[in-house]
């Protein structure tokens, strides 16, 4: 699986239409909501705001696709399927048409969406998915400069510290490090 790093857009003029396509990482639901709600207040004249998008959850991958008003399958499904086909998890593809009075037909706007759904993936940068875990540890003070150590080496960050008799620690890293650390700091 492979995700995408920033956000990007691309932009193309069909029979005086114009497509706007956007491509951005997002790793749950609410993300995607606030993307979309952001994508929407940016272009407020916009005729159409279609989007699909995967993210991978504790229970599978959750995906969707939303036609936005146009005909069924002719707009969601295309820009899902390019997602689909690269593979590509934790992202959101959405594709916003300004209408420029002449009518594509179902062909056309599926060729449209599918077309700037495919020009977001080809100029965004695709990186391999890392999935990540928390992890709460109890650390004596000693251990603190060698658990930061460690954690740079396994690319892993500190999310929070408590400190009390001893150090409350909750770190992030990526899941196939999670048994080395917690085998090392657990002691």
């Amino acid at each position: 699986m492979k995700c995408v790093d920033s956000i990007y857009f691309t932009e193309e003029i069909i029979k005086k239409s114009r497509f706007v396509g956007i491509i951005a990482p997002c790793t749950s639901e609410r993300e995607v909501i606030k993307a979309l709600t952001n994508i929407q207040q940016q272009h407020l004249t916009a005729n159409h705001l279609a989007f699909a998008y995967r993210i991978k959850t504790q229970t599978g991958i959750v995906y969707r696709c939303h036609d936005a008003g146009e005909p069924s399958g002719t707009a969601g499904k295309p820009i899902f399927q390019h997602l689909e086909g690269k593979n590509l998890i934790n992202t959101l593809i959405a594709v916003v048409r300004y209408f420029g009075g002449i009518k594509l037909g179902a062909g056309g706007l599926t060729r449209a969406y599918g077309n700037s759904a495919r020009q977001a993936i080809e100029v965004s940068t695709i990186v391999p998915y890392v999935e990540y875990r928390n992890i709460r540890l109890n650390l004596e003070y000693k251990q603190l400069k060698p658990l930061e150590y460690q954690l740079k080496k396994l690319n892993g960050t500190i999310i929070e510290k408590n400190f009390s008799e001893k150090v409350e620690i909750l770190v992030q890293l990526p899941v196939e490090h999670v048994k080395t650390l917690s085998e090392q700091f657990s002691k």
